[in-house]
């Protein structure tokens, strides 16, 4: 099957390059500015807009929740509509936020998302929230119970299937190497599961990737990826056909967070070796790049980025390049 080609559209200078959280959603990126203007009804009209779908929704919500007075405007909406899910679910949120961050506190945010849960039951997004929340504070009893709840309500959430998939890398990093680790054998099973044009085809390639971030870090694997044979083994080898001949196939163009699988399909790409699948994947990210797992383990994702962009379609970057903060 041969490369795609690259997506029609003009060609931007390094200079003209931006990214951000919202990656390609313009009316997203359009609602995160305007609120900081006082103008939360550009937030309410999106939400209202994108109904029940939910890997849009949680990934809009999660979004417009980065930004720094996101829980406060949206008490304001709430003061205007009390019994709106959309506000509720908003700060809920940008509350996981801040307790994230150590702004607030965890059991406030716990409280918000039950709270959401509870005037939109059928809404996957504030057991989205709980799930951000406990990947990072909780017990593995109580991330797996939150994550059957989300699936309860929406089978095949992109996102919700990355935290877990981050939260089960992280198992007995202190073993070492290990290709029957947990993580793998659920990525595959997500893969399997979902239906045949759903990017969680790109799952096991994140599992390769998170568990790579942890054994770097506990110096099983060195910090270069590409230096690592992590990428070189079969089970590598594997993951990334796969998914790579599913992206040729299905080129999931409009799903809202497909840009995050290319970033993790173009690096395992790069670390695999192979420069000419790595640039069909970079043509099609364009100026969409995202930290993880450019960041993995501990590096500075921008440089990262540049990097093997560069070496793979020999375009630099600018001096106004930057990349959004974290999602997971």
């Amino acid at each position: 099957m041969s490369l795609p080609p690259p997506p029609p559209g003009r060609a931007r200078r390094p200079a003209d390059v931006a990214f951000d959280a919202a990656l390609d959603d313009t009316e997203l990126a359009a609602a995160c500015v305007a609120p900081t203007r006082g103008r939360w009804q550009a937030a309410r009209s999106l939400l209202a807009r994108t109904g029940d779908d939910w890997d849009r929704r949680g990934h809009r919500i999660t979004v417009l929740a980065l930004e720094p007075y996101s829980a406060a405007w949206a008490a304001e909406w709430l003061i205007a509509e009390p019994d709106s899910a959309d506000a509720t679910a908003l700060l809920a949120l940008a509350l996981v936020r801040r307790a994230l961050r150590g702004k607030d506190q965890p059991a406030r945010a716990r409280e918000a998302c039950h709270r959401a849960a509870s005037l939109a039951p059928a809404d996957p997004t504030p057991w989205l929230g709980l799930l951000m929340l406990e990947r990072a504070l909780g017990g593995q009893r109580e991330v797996v119970r939150i994550f059957e709840e989300v699936r309860a309500r929406y089978a095949d959430h992109h996102h919700a299937h990355h935290l877990m998939v981050a939260r089960l890398a992280e198992r007995r990093a202190a073993a070492g190497p290990d290709p029957l680790h947990e993580v793998y054998d659920f990525a595959h099973w997500a893969a399997e599961q979902a239906p045949a044009d759903s990017p969680l085809a790109v799952l096991p390639v994140v599992a390769h990737a998170e568990r790579y971030r942890v054994l770097a870090a506990a110096g099983f694997e060195p910090a270069d990826p590409a230096a690592s044979a992590h990428w070189s083994g079969r089970l590598a080898r594997q993951a990334l056909g796969a998914a790579f001949d599913w992206w040729l196939e299905w080129e999931q163009d409009g799903h809202p967070r497909r840009l995050v699988d290319l970033n993790y399909l173009a690096h395992a790409k790069c670390c695999e070796g192979r420069g000419a699948e790595a640039a069909a994947l970079f043509q099609r990210i364009g100026e969409h790049a995202t930290p993880e797992p450019w960041s993995y383990p501990g590096r500075d994702p921008r440089v990262a980025f540049q990097e093997a962009r560069d070496s793979t379609l020999g375009v630099g970057f600018g001096p106004g390049w930057s990349v959004p903060g974290p999602e997971s």
